[in-house]
């Protein structure tokens, strides 16, 4: 037994060394928007991971060997409508995913909004996402990532989070002395997985919304927060992925924004698969459904040529 731990700690070791499944808080110390409230991070592991009441924020660092790195990097929001993360089933497997394809991939564990040590609950995951971006282009040389190749990946209501960086965000603070914050937190591309885009329309997911901004919003902070009204010729290209079938998140949410961003001329494309429903992560031996990772791979490879 002695061996088997000591062996175990040395390839735990190795692993580091070579940067692979590192966890690095976005801030150290208290996060901003933060207040002590003594509640604690839930993990739930009884069928997909779920997180719950995300204390400290941080990304979970997967890299491809140096050989096969292909310089991109995507950093990952997985989905939960703002109530919790499907932490493996949207983060880490599409991380070894990307990994198998030579991209570096970040999976994000956001705060979200119900818990009450956020002091302007609806700030908090946004804030978390931007830092992350950030964070990426800190490390890109020693990551082997081009700093103009990091992409910003979201399902669901992680989606929501993608969409709502790619169309609010800034080129950095050069006057900052936290070398992290004079980084632009602007994705290069971002890939939208079922997401949750407009929180106004008729067609939003009204969970999301209601986790998010409340049950009585403040109707500039719903368009603040609906996605397609924030698209101009500065919001970065994107995929799109969707089924018509969707009754949780209506592909209504997919159409305007790509209608959004074919309108300010942002390179854009759009797949609407006719089944599949909502939250089915990388649809294993789900048919047709299961070929949108290839359509992903080919277009980001499209948009980098």
């Amino acid at each position: 037994m002695k061996k088997l731990f000591i062996g175990l700690f040395v390839i735990a070791g190795v692993g580091s060394c070579l940067g692979q499944n590192m966890i690095l808080p976005l801030w150290e110390g208290d996060p901003p928007n933060y207040k002590e409230t003594g509640e604690v991070t839930i993990w739930d592991t009884s069928d997909i991971v779920r997180v719950r009441n995300v204390q400290k924020p941080d990304i979970a660092v997967f890299l491809p060997s140096k050989k096969n790195a292909t310089g991109e990097a995507v950093v990952i929001c997985p989905g939960g409508g703002y109530q919790i993360l499907a932490y493996d089933w949207e983060g880490s497997d599409i991380a070894r995913w990307l990994n198998s394809e030579g991209i570096a991939a970040c999976v994000l564990k956001y705060r979200l909004p119900g818990s009450k040590s956020n002091i302007v609950p609806h700030k908090s995951p946004l804030m978390d996402a931007q830092r992350a971006m950030r964070m990426v282009r800190a490390h890109a040389e020693k990551w082997n990532i081009d700093t103009g190749k990091v992409g910003i990946m979201g399902f669901s209501a992680g989606g929501h989070l993608a969409s709502t960086l790619s169309t609010h965000f800034d080129a950095g603070d050069p006057t900052s002395t936290d070398p992290v914050e004079q980084e632009s937190c602007r994705p290069d591309f971002s890939v939208l997985v079922y997401p949750v885009i407009s929180l106004a329309a008729d067609f939003t997911h009204k969970g999301s919304g209601i986790a998010l901004l409340g049950e009585d919003p403040d109707p500039e902070l719903l368009r603040y927060y609906s996605n397609e009204l924030q698209v101009n010729e500065e919001t970065p290209p994107a995929i799109l992925i969707h089924s018509d079938d969707d009754k949780a998140v209506p592909v209504e949410n997919s159409i305007v924004y790509y209608e959004a961003l074919r309108a300010n001329g942002v390179t854009s494309e759009l797949h609407i698969y006719p089944y599949g429903g909502h939250g089915y992560s990388l649809a294993i031996g789900q048919g047709h459904l299961s070929t949108w990772p290839d359509r992903v791979i080919e277009w980001i490879k499209y948009i980098h040529q």
